[in-house]
């Protein structure tokens, strides 16, 4: 029996989800591909799960995209565009899931496998792991929403040196430049990181979503339209269930115990 190439942990109302090819340093082949495909949406719309950490086997987080694989898939996958089309579905299962998603970063998280930490809402990174928009040594473009987020995690002027050079950004430049939210020792961050995730896990899933909408719906909008998804948000979860537990339990002295209603 071969072995599964997506691990699913349930630590409580957290996930962990591991990409579990450590001999190809975690690459997408076109079996973790589908695997993500199915796993992260339904992830996304459980509502048990109130935070998902992300990460890699064997000490690497991935290595982008499993070049031999995806170049003899292209034929059954219908070409360039289709297979592109099954990549970035993972993307936008990230982005669009109203809860937090947390990388946690061993090792390499280069081309693809890059993009992948990017669009997460949070990065843990161990103090061996690196970062690297490698796509231009190999006469390619980041295809993974590095252009997108890039300019608007570590501004313009550094967003086209990391793409342009294709460099290695180790973790200490990473947390410099605010790629990274923490840099921890490898005995350390696995138990940051859940700490971490078991904390945004007790905290208010509706207010979580709106804010995930918001602020990633703002990248490419006015002032005017953030405030009015503000407002509109706001309203909503002013009405929920969560805030009068919230204020409740800030009268009362006590922790709140949200429940997303």
């Amino acid at each position: 029996m071969s072995e599964q190439v997506l691990l699913v942990e349930h630590e409580g109302p957290v996930a962990v989800v591991t990409l579990n090819r450590p001999r190809a340093k975690n690459a997408l082949d076109a079996e973790l591909l589908g695997a993500l495909l199915e796993t992260l949406p339904r992830l996304g719309a459980d509502a048990s799960v109130r935070s998902v950490v992300l990460t890699g086997a064997g000490g690497a987080f991935c290595a982008g995209a499993d070049l031999k694989s995806a170049m003899g898939s292209l034929q059954a996958a219908g070409g360039f565009e289709a297979i592109m089309d099954r990549y970035h579905g993972i993307i936008r299962a990230i982005v669009d899931a109203p809860k937090p998603f947390i990388a946690m970063v061993e090792g390499p998280a280069v081309g693809f496998g890059c993009d992948l930490a990017l669009a997460c809402d949070l990065r843990m990174l161990g103090q061996d792991a690196y970062m690297e928009e490698r796509f231009v040594k190999i006469g390619l473009m980041p295809d993974g929403g590095g252009s997108f987020w890039l300019p608007r995690l570590v501004g313009l002027g550094r967003a086209m040196e990391i793409m342009l050079t294709g460099d290695r950004i180790t973790a200490d430049r990473a947390l410099s430049l605010g790629l990274a939210n923490h840099v921890l020792a490898a005995a350390e961050l696995r138990a940051e990181t859940m700490k971490l995730a078991g904390r945004l896990a007790k905290g208010p899933p509706l207010a979580y979503a709106e804010i995930k909408r918001a602020v990633r719906k703002s990248l490419g909008s006015t002032i005017d339209e953030a405030l009015d998804r503000e407002k509109a948000g706001q309203v909503k979860l002013l009405q929920s269930a969560d805030c009068m537990e919230g204020v409740m339990a800030w009268m009362e002295k006590r922790e709140p115990s949200f429940q997303g209603k």
